[in-house]
């Protein structure tokens, strides 16, 4: 089976900073896809960048948590706290929209905004995913599929990250996470097939999140398995800017990607580069 990497950057149009480490790391480097909120700050401008850059695949970064809605928060009340932003208590929201009809209602509203908002942009869709991986729950992954099939949508990550292959790189590479989504992951990853989405063979960037340097890329790129694979990064030219995750090492990935390390690796690895869409037909 042939090897096909994306390499995609998260967050797009969340902040300038991020927009322009997504436009330096897809023409210097090796970023083929990013993930564009919809209804971030820099939204307008990470679609303005997209436009002037054809050869960087844009997904959908659907946004559920930690960010305001796309829809008037009157709209979404069940979805939202006294401030109007998206509830953080992850736990207990994920059970609230489980249970709640009313609450399901207004994901799928919110969804279907989303994608509209995406639709209006004029750009090709080449993968969705979601921010803090809330497409994992069921109702969510529900919605998204209904709604994404309409939009076009093909392919979606899937956070399946082989720890065996991360812990071979680094023994002291966080599990846990790994180890909570995974039972999640698999059951995502059957609705996905049978709705004929598109699914990568192995992801990476849960353990490291927000510390995928360049070593780490590489060690990985060095031993990429076969099929299609993912590598996620969080990017900036910046450290700390307005939204910025608390720790994530920003500057640090935009430098990876950016590094003739990396780049070399990548043509080592025999691998074909490229968004999602870009992959070889399996067989």
């Amino acid at each position: 089976m042939p090897k096909h990497l994306v390499i995609t950057a998260d967050d797009f149009g969340l902040s300038p900073e991020i927009n322009d480490a997504v436009e330096q790391a897809h023409l210097h480097g090796v970023l083929t896809a990013a993930s564009l909120m919809v209804g971030a700050p820099a939204t307008a401008d990470a679609v303005a960048r997209a436009r002037r850059l054809p050869n960087l695949r844009v997904g959908l970064h659907l946004v559920l948590v930690e960010a305001r809605p796309l829809l008037p928060p009157a709209e979404v009340p069940g979805l939202v706290d006294h401030h109007g932003r998206f509830r953080v208590d992850t736990a207990a929201y994920g059970a609230a929209i489980f249970f709640s009809p009313a609450r399901r209602r207004q994901v799928r509203a919110e969804v279907a905004a989303q994608f509209e908002a995406f639709r209006r942009t004029g750009l090709v869709l080449d993968h969705v995913n979601a921010h803090r991986h809330f497409h994992l729950h069921p109702v969510i992954a529900g919605a998204m599929i209904a709604i994404g099939r309409d939009h076009g949508m093909r392919a979606v990550r899937l956070p399946a990250e082989p720890s065996r292959l991360t812990g071979a790189i680094d023994p002291a590479a966080p599990r846990f996470l790994p180890a909570v989504v995974r039972p999640w992951t698999a059951m995502l990853g059957r609705k996905l097939r049978a709705a004929g989405m598109m699914v990568p063979d192995q992801v990476f960037g849960l353990a490291w999140t927000g510390a995928m340097t360049g070593e780490r890329i590489a060690a990985v790129v060095d031993r990429l398995p076969e099929g299609l694979t993912e590598i996620y990064t969080h990017l900036a030219t910046a450290g700390a800017f307005a939204g910025a995750a608390p720790g994530y090492r920003y500057v640090e990935e935009l430098a990876g990607l950016l590094s003739p390390e990396v780049r070399a690796a990548v043509a080592r690895s025999g691998a074909s580069l490229g968004g999602f869409l870009d992959a070889p037909p399996r067989g």
